[in-house]
């Protein structure tokens, strides 16, 4: 068992350079530059996640960790966000999660050494997570992380601006999951397992309107941003999704609703990467066979911001 907790803590194998990366990056990068204050991770490492994509990673269907991740109807894996967190915060961090869901930003942070605060509205989600870092984790674990149960929107207004190092989160795609179940949801529902988020009206999966959910959104997005301390960064995990005979190109219409929103007094939200989380695992459906092409969306985007200052320079 010792063993097992200790491997369950190591940090998620870094992609090692080639020699021309590393003879590019030169022998200083082989080890933590002294004046790196963002991560732990060597120059070479460094360089290499800073690939626009990645492809997604998870424990399988079948592992015992991933069971009370499936019980949610839209989870994202933990060691997705772990490497998110390995790459924006170094060890003692705290890191937000403004839709906290099942735990997963929680169980990452747990891994990593930073602490973490999950926001979550549904009750069930809310204590699923608990339980998750009690029995995937540790339950001394718990005493590192705080799971509030609520709302967001009116939550975070209470906090204090500036004391947050790393936002990341995966917020609902608008109303997609109350549709009628097509071929995925199907299967969620022969197994017995939640096709939404929740019943409740203040959750934002639950808004009718397209521009009224996306108005909330931002809204919500730009008040993480005056929690979180000037220079440091925003992920948002989003996917296009279609919705009817409509595709939702989500991720654009996001990213051009919060380049340069406010975060907090005298700074902004500006846009520093769109990288690609490539799914390839996933299975393929026969959507619009035989009829018409409709994409099997296999892929999410990791929206990135970092909080900067308004004010003028001085001349």
């Amino acid at each position: 068992m010792a063993n097992q907790q200790r491997k369950s803590r190591e940090r998620p194998k870094v992609e090692r350079p080639t020699p021309e990366t590393q003879d590019a990056a030169g022998p200083s990068e082989r080890s933590v530059d002294p004046r790196n204050q963002l991560n732990d991770l060597t120059g070479a490492e460094w360089i290499q996640e800073t690939k626009s994509f990645v492809f997604q990673k998870g424990l399988g269907a079948a592992h015992p960790h991933a069971q009370i991740e499936r019980e949610h109807p839209a989870p994202f894996s933990y060691q997705d966000v772990q490497r998110l967190v390995l790459f924006f915060t170094k060890p003692g961090s705290t890191v937000l999660d403004p839709f906290g869901g099942v735990g997963s930003t929680a169980k990452a942070c747990a891994l990593s050494g930073r602490k973490s605060i999950s926001i979550e509205l549904s009750k069930k989600w809310h204590d699923l997570a608990i339980r998750r870092i009690r029995t995937e984790v540790n339950p001394r674990e718990l005493t590192n992380h705080q799971f509030v149960r609520g709302d967001s929107t009116k939550i975070l207004p209470t906090m204090k601006e500036s004391t947050i190092d790393f936002v990341v989160t995966s917020p609902p795609y608008w109303s997609i999951l109350g549709k009628k179940p097509d071929h995925k949801a199907g299967e969620r529902v022969a197994r017995d397992l939640a096709t939404k988020y929740s019943d409740d009206p203040r959750d934002l999966g639950n808004i009718a309107s397209y521009d009224a959910f996306m108005t909330q959104l931002v809204s919500l997005v730009s008040e993480c941003g005056r929690v979180l301390a000037p220079k440091k960064y925003l992920a948002l995990v989003v996917s296009d999704f279609r919705h009817g005979n409509r595709l939702f190109p989500f991720h654009a219409d996001l990213t051009t609703r919060l380049a340069g929103v406010a975060a907090g007094k005298n700074h902004a939200l500006a846009l520093q990467g769109i990288k690609a989380l490539l799914q390839n695992h996933k299975g393929l459906k026969p959507y619009g066979y035989p009829f018409s092409y409709v994409e099997n969306i296999h892929h999410q985007y990791i929206l990135i911001f970092q909080k900067q200052s308004t004010d003028s320079p001085r001349k």
